[in-house]
């Protein structure tokens, strides 16, 4: 049997020793890293090297990370490739809008090396899972899932969504009805014990929202608690 390649995490960060830092981190569990220490040089290693993930500061030379994230949503081939931003506490406002340009994930500075390395992992295992899973497939009036191809179409539309925006429509589909905390939501869908802000549930789900506009009313707010996916029209 074939040893798998190691993955590849494209690293992009402009403080020397913090780049070091988490590019040790990452080869200790076995990645392949490749770094860039500008927007722009971010962008082209995207390209040519093709990582798996990448990490991505939000204050960057040349072109910041919020305009990195915005570029590589905005290309077919990397629409999906799942990004982790590196933010200072001081810009929260700045990472709210990250999450929206589709960030699936974000750490604030300092952080601890071994937590990001966690939360590499858990995407990527999530994106994995996703890639080997059944071919089961949800509806929802007009929605299909299809879990095998990681594909969600609006009749005949296909709908691209992020490896997090995918999750949680899942596990809402899954549980329609259900009451979801945001607890629930973060464990299963982030994949780790998050002891963060759960604003980034509040952040994807309004995204979904954005680009499925029937989830509008079909996702509903409990307050201080969570969501709920209303039961399908006519469902016996």
């Amino acid at each position: 049997m074939g040893i798998m390649p190691p993955k590849t995490i494209l690293v992009v960060e402009d403080e020397k020793d913090i780049l070091q830092l988490v590019k040790l981190y990452l080869e200790k569990e076995g990645f392949r890293v490749v770094t860039a220490m500008t927007g722009l040089e971010g962008l082209k290693q995207v390209a040519q090297e093709q990582p798996h993930l990448v990490v991505l500061d939000l204050m960057l030379p040349e072109m910041n990370g919020l305009d990195v994230c915005k570029r590589i949503r905005a290309k077919t081939e990397t629409a999906m490739l799942p990004i982790i931003m590196l933010t200072a506490k001081a810009e929260e406002s700045d990472t709210v809008i990250g999450l929206e340009l589709g960030a699936d994930d974000y750490v604030t500075k300092p952080f601890s090396p071994k937590a990001l390395t966690a939360r590499v992992k858990a995407l990527l295992r999530r994106m994995e899972r996703t890639s080997t899973a059944d071919t089961g497939q949800y509806y929802y009036g007009p929605l299909t899932m299809d879990l095998g191809r990681h594909e969600v179409r609006l009749g005949q539309d296909e709908i691209p969504l992020t490896a997090k925006e995918f999750g949680l429509l899942e596990h809402l589909l899954q549980h329609p009805g259900r009451v979801l905390t945001r607890d629930v939501l973060l464990n299963t869908v982030w994949g780790y014990d998050y002891f963060g802000t759960t604003r980034t549930v509040d952040v994807h789900i309004r995204r979904l929202k954005q680009k499925l506009p029937l989830l509008e009313d079909a996702i509903v707010s409990v307050k201080s608690l969570g969501y709920k996916l209303k039961e399908p029209a006519g469902n016996v």
